[in-house]
């Protein structure tokens, strides 16, 4: 295990997306049960690297598929696996790419939030956090527990709470200078034990694409 990632199990996500992230975490669940309850059907998720899927979010839809460095235009069966997929040739909404670690399902998408719209079906099992930062640098935490949202919030700025108060529902109280984001990862690190390996989520990992 890389030492900076034992140090920083889940903090390095903020850097790591820098434009803008969601992780999501939901106890109990697989990869693809996670998919399955945003709406992904199992036979259109395809195995996809980060910088893949980068590509097909950020492509035009005129640009002709031979652009695509991770793929060979020539083949027939990958190039129809993306387009049933809705991955290709209009570039999807959001790409959300699922994998698992010590009990829990994660999910990471770029520069969306679809998952923070089905947490409550994500935490049937148990409980489920959506972390988001916007292109703007803002960003809001949902949490929900046994299929019920508990509290939604903004680090630093609990006027802007729904639900049940960060503090009161989980403990969090975000204080000191560190972007709240990354202040909420520190306090999940040490509540749950967790941590994500970068390399796990760079590589290929179950991943759907949305409209």
């Amino acid at each position: 295990m890389d030492g900076r990632h034992e140090q920083n199990g889940l903090r390095w996500i903020a850097d790591a997306y820098p434009i803008s992230f969601t992780l999501t975490l939901s106890e109990g669940l697989a990869a693809q049960e996670l998919l399955g309850s945003l709406g992904a059907d199992a036979e259109h998720v395809v195995p996809l690297t980060r910088s893949a899927a980068l590509e097909l979010l950020t492509r035009d839809e005129e640009d002709h598929i031979s652009d695509l460095q991770f793929l060979d235009w020539e083949d027939e069966a990958a190039v129809a696996r993306l387009t049933s997929g809705g991955f290709l040739p209009t570039p999807p909404d959001t790409i959300v790419r699922a994998g698992a670690v010590a009990g829990w399902a994660y999910a990471l998408e770029e520069f969306h939030c679809r998952t923070g719209t089905y947490l409550a079906a994500l935490s049937q099992r148990g409980r489920a956090w959506s972390i988001h930062r916007n292109a703007k640098g803002f960003s809001r935490i949902d949490y929900a527990l046994q299929g019920k949202p508990v509290t939604s919030f903004e680090p630093g700025l609990p006027h802007l709470t729904h639900g049940t108060s960060a503090e009161a529902a989980l403990g969090f109280v975000h204080s000191g200078h560190e972007p709240g984001d990354v202040a909420f990862l520190r306090f999940l690190e040490d509540a749950l034990g967790l941590w994500l390996p970068w390399e796990e989520t760079e590589a290929e990992l179950p991943a759907a694409a949305f409209k």
